[in-house]
């Protein structure tokens, strides 16, 4: 079982943390043969919110925190026990200082660090166990960890970037819907009455509007659950292997959007497949690694077949030059880093160049959105006050 501890060592200090122990007693015992005398030990108290994958995982600024500092602590010389303890006091995400607790514990198992994180999967991926595990083989984890939180922070910034692209779109979007339901709902049932009360002959766009507006308040369950229903199909569909390769199909074909995506995989890849031949990773097995972090099934196959390929003897760069999914800038920078035996640094310049230009893209993107999203806006407020207010100002020009 897991219990939480507090207690103090000979000069006073407090400590907490968590220990796994079959009973009180044993976890006492325990404390004492690392010099600390318990003050309390409990059974750990779970939280219904840390069962939840969301609440469960540390954010990327505290991964990124993480792995700077032990990268830094441990090249100023400290034993990495040392450096661990002191990181665990410097923290301030909860979840991130009971994983650091239970990596100590491991550690002064005599655990290598690799397994230790290994048994947080929802805070340290599978590649980023692998990065330290070649580290500690090769005895340059603190160089391993420096590149791999310069790898993380190229990560975050690249998410973003690619966020913000999107994130103007999807509020005006959101914010069009929720205003043309309140005047489907309130609004316009109101003008109905009105309209029919005064006997108005009505234009074409008022009685669409009216029509939309009836069945959105008469059968408005059953629109909510067709779209929360059409979501939960899509989803499930989406899942499969069928769907997977249409919708991975769709994405990399979209119109800007598709070309936006396909940067930002290949700027991923090469960063990812890069740290992991510079951290002395076998190619193949670097090679199947990165293709889970693609995010598209159709890179992930294209990965994995050149993982194949290279095992029978073919160059990482003449595998990749049969998939039009990579480009030639790619497969060149490739086969030149093969020849000087230098793959990690062409692969760097590759996602250095990716970047750029989904940064450039980005910058683009939102400055053709803004015009596009204003002039659709206006056609929808148009078509609305076209509708509201014609059937008004026929009322009046008959009147006069």
């Amino acid at each position: 079982m897991r219990l939480t501890y507090k207690a103090v060592d000979r000069q006073g200090k407090v400590s907490r943390g968590v220990v796994d122990a079959n009973d009180i007693t044993e976890a006492a015992n325990y404390l004492r043969d690392k010099n600390l005398i318990p003050v309390q030990i409990t059974r750990e108290q779970k939280n219904i919110l840390d069962e939840l994958p969301f609440f469960n995982k540390a954010s990327t600024n505290d991964l990124i925190l993480f792995t700077r500092q032990l990268s830094s602590m441990l090249a100023s010389g400290l034993t990495l026990m040392r450096a661990l303890e002191i990181l665990k006091d410097q923290l301030e995400n909860q979840r991130m200082i009971d994983v650091v607790n239970g990596v100590i514990n491991d550690v002064e198992e005599g655990k290598n660090l690799s397994t230790a994180i290994a048994k947080y999967p929802n805070i340290f991926s599978p590649i980023y166990v692998s990065i330290i595990k070649a580290g500690e083989s090769a005895g340059l984890l603190d160089k391993v960890l420096s590149r791999l939180a310069d790898n993380l922070e190229k990560e975050a910034k690249l998410k973003s970037t690619v966020k913000s692209a999107l994130m103007y779109p999807i509020i005006v979007v959101v914010l069009m819907v929720v205003v043309i339901g309140i005047m489907m709902i309130f609004v316009i049932p109101q003008l109905t009455l009105l309209y029919q009360n005064l006997g108005v002959s009505l234009p074409l766009p008022t009685q669409i509007i009216i029509a939309l507006s009836n069945f959105t308040t008469t059968f408005w369950p059953f629109v909510i659950g067709g779209v929360f229903g059409a979501m939960f199909a899509y989803k499930k569909w989406s899942n499969t292997n069928d769907g997977r390769l249409i919708v991975d199909s769709i994405k990399l074909k979209i119109p800007v959007f598709g070309k936006l995506i396909k940067e930002t995989i290949l700027a991923e890849f090469s960063r990812t497949f890069g740290l992991l031949i510079g951290t002395g990773s076998l190619v193949v097995d670097s090679l199947m690694e990165t293709a889970d972090t693609t995010g598209n099934v159709h890179y992930k196959t294209a990965i994995v077949n050149i993982a194949h390929q290279v095992e029978k003897g073919v160059t990482v760069g003449d595998a990749m030059s049969y998939y039009p999914l990579f480009p030639q800038l790619l497969v060149q920078l490739v086969k030149i880093g093969e020849q000087t035996g230098k793959v990690d640094e062409s692969l760097e310049k590759a996602s250095e160049y990716f970047e750029r230009e989904v940064d450039e893209m980005v910058k683009g993107l939102t400055t053709a959105m803004e015009p596009f999203i204003m002039v659709v806006l206006g056609l929808g407020v148009a078509f609305l006050i076209i509708s509201v207010i014609t059937p008004i100002y026929s009322l009046i020009s008959s009147i006069q």
